[in-house]
């Protein structure tokens, strides 16, 4: 991946898959805007990849807030003199912000504020980005998709909507932006080992049962790294992967190739 010298925003970038990223694309020599609403965890990453030798800046940002994204874009462009890569990271699960999961119990707030932080926030980021991106000979969006994307998962309403919304999003980008040269991909992880994953199993009856069942949904018998996601990101966004446009990209441990788990072949983990 030669993805030196190129700057990335990348939102929700405290921790998780958008630290990750953050740490792989600086490691390769990559200039990193961080953001996030987690601005001690932000400022700590971002420090800790300075640490390490690489050029990072963190900026706070709220994606549900146009204002704030603009800022964030602004001061992108003012740091590195412009912006090659939008990583537009940052999202959420209704179980991240309360117990309403089901259609009896979720209230219209809280299925609008899940679209607002994972499909409208992504729209106005690349909206935002786009002027900067003009400029870049190797721009490129890539958006956080989902396996539910494609799929119908339990007490996934508002998530599952916005996901498959960002899968949409993404071709219609792609095909909007193509004459300006800027790319516009989508990956799509299964279970990754992040908080967020971690707080959906936690709101379910049975999380020990529901986490083995994820698991052994994959071919590859483990639940997803971070860095899994992250190389792939940055992958996405080199110029090795110039001839890759408008994809929603499967990183889901060979889940949705089938479906049964993996017990049936003697993999039960």
């Amino acid at each position: 991946m030669n993805i030196q010298g190129l700057r990335f925003v990348i939102t929700g970038s405290a921790n998780g898959i958008g630290a990750e990223t953050a740490r792989v694309a600086a490691a390769a020599g990559a200039r990193v805007m961080l953001s996030d609403v987690d601005h001690d965890a932000g400022e700590a990453t971002a420090a800790e990849i300075r640490d390490t030798g690489g050029d990072a800046h963190y900026t706070p940002c709220d994606v549900s807030d146009e204002t704030q994204i603009e800022q964030l874009m602004a001061a992108t462009a003012d740091a590195f003199g412009g912006i090659d890569v939008l990583h537009n990271n940052a999202g959420t699960h209704e179980s991240m912000i309360g117990n309403e999961v089901t259609l009896d119990t979720m209230s219209r707030r809280t299925f609008e504020r899940i679209l607002q932080i994972n499909l409208v926030g992504p729209f106005l980021c690349a909206k935002h980005a786009v002027p900067h991106l003009r400029e870049s000979e190797q721009a490129s969006i890539i958006n956080a998709g989902s396996t539910a994307s494609f799929l119908g998962f339990p007490q996934n309403l508002a998530y599952g909507a916005s996901k498959g919304g960002v899968a949409t999003l993404t071709k219609n980008l792609a095909v909007e932006l193509a004459p300006d040269g800027i790319r516009v991909n989508a990956y799509c992880p299964a279970g990754v080992e992040t908080e967020m994953v971690t707080r959906f199993v936690d709101a379910s009856p049975n999380p020990e049962i529901l986490r083995k069942a994820v698991v052994n949904t994959h071919l590859v018998p483990r639940i997803g790294a971070p860095r899994d996601v992250a190389n792939l990101v940055c992958f996405l966004a080199s110029p090795e992967a110039s001839f890759i446009n408008g994809v929603t990209w499967l990183i889901d441990g060979g889940s949705l190739c089938w479906r049964s788990t993996v017990d049936v072949l003697g993999m039960d983990q």
